[in-house]
């Protein structure tokens, strides 16, 4: 029986890109500096921003009434953008409100937009202490719901549409099954509630699930004084290393050592590094200008009017006084009689057809007009046009006035 041949379509590799859960995590050579770092922002802000953000889509979850997952999963993708764009070029409130809109759709528990936008808006103004007032629906409520929408795709097109999310919440009861202690609700509480901490902080960027799991029982253990087994470790047999588990730890401790941070501290700090941001790139172009190359600021900068060539306005003089003296040769008296009045020529047709000839005079002028008024809206370079009529010859006679 003869071999059969392997199928070329599916040995083939199709795609270099591999879409998975190890995948999607930042390794530790790239987590520093971050976009936000290279924009002027110190990590410090970088990481209360992060947080403030977190808060934010956490809070409003829990109005919106969404699952536990949902929430998870808007930090959890809130975390990961700020990882490839920074926070001064895009907004952390209206990306908030992205991720906890795209996580909701992730998660099968969609909500309105402008429900979104009305919670978001009124958890801003608890945060602030200030009368609760509903959201006006006008112009600015269109502008924020369209820039929510533009920051969700966004959001997608970073992350490359890669925005599944494995939440450790099922890994945590399976482990404490095995470890037979499924059973102290306590221990199990502990575990749940620094897991859902952790979602603050960038561990879910960088470790697995399983190892987040392992780190929560084992700061929960810690807390409430239960002996788990050591020898060998009970961590092991999940194939985690003990140097990970630590580090999720000092993490998570770290996090509760912080002091809340303050809003409007933090927006001002951004505008701060946006305006350094901008003169920067002002100076940078200055620069450009210097070597040759024109910008919009050296176009503004410089002088409209321009010192006009003496050689040149003297010679158009002298063109108009020969055009005048040629016309007051050609009309005797210069075309005026002695009491100053102008000269009117004898028409040698009768008063007939005189009348006759005024009327088509009249006509042709108001069609002259009309043409010359579209071809004056159609010419390229707005030329000023000035025309005289005469009527005894029925032609038009155009000057061209730059």
């Amino acid at each position: 029986m003869a071999e059969e041949k392997p199928n070329p379509l599916t040995t083939r590799d199709f795609s270099k890109v591999i879409l998975t859960l190890e995948a999607v995590l930042i390794p530790d050579d790239k987590l520093s500096p971050t976009p936000s770092l290279q924009d002027g922002l110190d990590s410090d802000t970088e990481m209360d921003l992060r947080i403030l953000g977190c808060e934010l889509i956490q809070s409003s979850g829990v109005l919106l009434k969404l699952p536990q997952v949902a929430m998870a999963t808007g930090q959890v993708l809130f975390q990961r953008f700020y990882y490839s764009k920074s926070f001064v070029k895009h907004n952390m409130e209206v990306l908030a409100m992205a991720c906890i809109n795209l996580a909701a759709k992730i998660e099968e528990s969609p909500r309105r937009i402008r429900d979104v936008i009305n919670v978001f808006h009124h958890v801003k103004q608890m945060r602030k202490q200030k009368v609760i007032v509903p959201l006006i629906l006008d112009q600015n409520y269109i502008n924020l719901k369209n820039q929510v929408i533009k920051a969700e795709r966004r959001v997608l097109k970073e992350l490359g549409f890669s925005v599944h999310v494995k939440h450790p919440h099922k890994v945590i009861v399976v482990y404490l099954q095995v470890l037979e202690c499924e059973n102290n609700q306590k221990l199990v509480q502990c575990a749940w509630n620094y897991m859902n901490d952790s979602f603050r902080t960038n561990v879910f960027v960088r470790f697995l699930p399983e190892t987040i799991a392992c780190a929560c029982i084992y700061l929960a253990a810690r807390q409430l004084q239960i002996a788990l087994p050591d020898r060998p470790s009970w961590y092991s047999i999940f194939n985690v290393r003990e140097d990970d588990i630590q580090e999720i730890c000092l993490t998570i401790l770290r996090l509760y050592a912080r002091q809340r941070p303050n809003v409007e501290e933090l927006g001002a700090k951004v505008m701060e590094a946006k305006r350094i941001q901008m003169e920067n790139k002002k100076k940078s172009k200055g620069m450009a200008s210097d070597y040759g190359t024109p910008n919009s600021t050296s176009r503004a900068n410089s002088p409209k009017n321009v010192s006009p060539n003496p050689t040149l306005l003297g010679s158009i003089k002298q063109l108009k006084l020969k055009k005048e003296k040629d016309d007051n040769t050609r009309k005797p008296d210069g075309g005026l009689i002695k009491n100053g009045s102008k000269r009117r020529r004898s028409h040698s047709f009768s008063p007939d057809k005189r009348s006759s000839g005024s009327k088509l005079s009249h006509k042709r002028k108001k069609q002259v007009s009309r043409s010359f008024s579209r071809s004056m809206s159609r010419s390229p370079d707005r030329l000023m046009y000035k025309y005289t009529f005469v009527p005894h010859r029925q032609r038009i006679v155009y000057y061209i006035m730059h």
